[in-house]
């Protein structure tokens, strides 16, 4: 498939949000800010035009750009 619609950040980002984790966890992990996630994230659903957090999971999965 189509390897690459990620960067290195935002796969990281969605790796730990399909683990339950928070925006805040996330940003701890990573140790940037929730600002800079929830930018991570919005960016990810524009690029594949989905709506909302849930359909960028779906669609990521589909394009195996991440793994549960």
């Amino acid at each position: 498939m189509n390897k690459g619609i990620l960067t290195k950040r935002e796969r990281e980002v969605f790796e730990l949000l399909i683990k339950n984790n928070s925006t805040l966890d996330i940003a701890n992990i990573l140790n940037i800010s929730e600002k800079t996630v929830r930018n991570h994230i919005s960016n990810v659903i524009q690029k594949l035009g989905v709506k909302g957090r849930s359909g960028a999971v779906v669609e990521l999965l589909k394009l195996n750009e991440i793994s549960l």
